[in-house]
């Protein structure tokens, strides 16, 4: 018999074997689920609409790693983020993720609010955290000396610590990625066909098959699950406006301020940050619009008002940036993780800011219930890769800059392209020669702290702009004099 004479249109091709699990989210939640997952023999996909990882929610929060000494006994969200806290504080040793463990104090400045502090000392016991203490009020003036007149009480937290939450959502991610999850960036779910076996996720790249998808879509999750036939819960995006102090302001920050917590959440904090600076924040505006991530002039007066009670030296510090950022709230007190056997989905919808440090234990927990929803093998692998080590942003660590045994061993490294972070040109050049490069500048910002400081790029943005463009190959070194 002679061949067939037609050749076979490529768009007849045989599709391409389903994935056994698609994540959709690249969030910190949604990559420590793909991360823990991708440890297993089953074949992983992590789907992020946006152009990169942690481009969403994840990457504007307070960065607390919490103990979870506040949160409501019993619920979900307690056990992930006191289960999450020890996940998340042993991975960042092993990948140097920057954490300081500065402790936090809550202080109360009324009568109702010192009464209260009793009450939160209890919660945090049967939360199974037994380290908090009331101080008086001269305890807590010894503690933060730069507090305004009129706190009455305290209540000390000491395993509250600050993290970068960038480099937590990159190492997830790349961690992930060199188990073999296979990465799509700029993929946005709009359709999907469940069938009897497989479910298609209809994408703005092409269509996704696989067996099993988890929704961890943060601001999208209840429009992925509309999607998917459910109508269950809404998002609401509520913004939260912070202010960022110049590092001359960190002396009058020790450790975290809390406030006494209310329905709405933590309240306005002042906190330290990894990197070196004084964050004053967040406000609480629920909104309509899930792309509303600018400022407001009613935020920056609410904070005003707020720092002069909480630390008037502060507003005599120059704030270098102000930014805001979208928690995706649900009309519930607690995670809404939920499994759909028939269906073969996963939600992981109403994750707070906590979800920082509940990311891996949330993993964790999701792994368990599709293992008791049928999806196998879920074994860990024996071969799996050492975790990835992460760049030290962290300004309590040992920068390239300052490492004069990396310097000499490659002079990119003593090579300074932004000169109020201190950030190398070796470092931009890693951060291109990742597993997970950057897209844009605020990906090289989220990866070296490159126009994160003073000027905020006013002098080395056009340098900045130059090495994305060349993927982190100096090419015109006189730019940068």
């Amino acid at each position: 018999m002679s061949p067939d004479p037609t050749p076979r249109p490529e768009h007849l091709a045989e599709p391409p074997a389903p994935y056994d699990v698609v994540v959709v989210g690249g969030g910190i939640v949604g990559a420590a689920i793909a991360r823990d997952l991708g440890g297993t023999a089953l074949r992983v996909a992590l789907v992020e609409g946006r152009d990169d990882v942690g481009d969403g929610t994840s990457k504007a929060n307070t960065a607390i790693l919490h103990t979870g000494f506040d949160a409501t006994p019993g619920t979900l969200e307690s056990l992930l983020v006191a289960r999450g806290y020890d996940l998340l504080g042993e991975y960042a040793e092993r990948t140097g993720i920057p954490v300081e463990r500065t402790g936090a104090l809550l202080v109360a400045w009324s009568e109702e609010e010192r009464d209260a502090l009793p009450g939160l000392r209890d919660k945090a016991r049967k939360n199974g955290y037994d380290a908090c203490e009331l101080v008086d009020a001269a305890e807590v003036y010894r503690r933060v000396p730069a507090l305004g007149p009129g706190a009455l009480a305290g209540l000390t937290v000491p395993g509250e610590s600050i993290i970068c939450t960038w480099t937590t959502n990159l190492a997830l991610a790349t961690d992930a990625v060199g188990r073999g999850v296979e990465l799509h960036r700029s993929t946005r779910v709009e359709g999907a066909t469940v069938g009897d076996d497989v479910t298609t996720l209809h994408t703005s790249r092409g269509d996704l098959r696989t067996r099993w998808v988890v929704n961890a879509a943060g601001l999208g999750a209840d429009r992925l699950d509309a999607v998917l036939g459910h109508d269950r819960f809404t998002v609401t995006p509520r913004r939260g406006e912070l202010f960022v102090f110049d590092k001359l302001a960190r002396p009058l920050a020790p450790c975290i301020v809390l406030p006494v917590p209310s329905s709405r959440g933590k309240g306005v904090l002042v906190s330290p940050t990894i990197y070196g600076n004084v964050m004053l924040g967040p406000t609480s505006e629920n909104l309509a619009d899930r792309t509303a991530t600018g400022t407001s002039e009613a935020g920056f007066d609410f904070l005003l008002g707020k720092g002069r009670t909480l630390m008037p030296a502060l507003l005599e510090e120059e704030v270098t940036a102000s930014y805001a950022g979208l928690r995706a709230a649900i009309d519930r007190d607690d995670y809404l993780i939920d499994l759909d056997v028939a269906q073969r989905y996963l939600l992981v919808g109403g994750i707070r800011s906590t979800g920082l440090t509940a990311g891996m234990a949330i993993a964790e927990h999701v792994r368990a219930l599709l293992a008791d929803g049928g999806l196998a093998p879920l074994d860990p692998r024996p071969d799996l890769p050492a975790p990835p080590r992460m760049p030290q942003l962290g300004e309590a660590g040992v920068r390239p800059y300052e490492d004069a045994a990396a310097i000499a061993d490659d002079p990119a490294y003593g090579q300074v392209v932004c000169f109020c972070e201190r950030v190398t040109l070796g470092e931009v050049r890693d951060a291109f020669a990742s597993p997970v490069p950057p897209c844009d500048l605020d990906g090289l910002r989220r990866r070296t702290r490159l126009m994160n400081g003073r000027c905020q790029g006013f002098y080395c943005g056009a340098h900045a702009a130059a090495l994305v463009e060349s993927g982190g190959v100096e090419r015109t070194p006189e730019v940068a004099r």
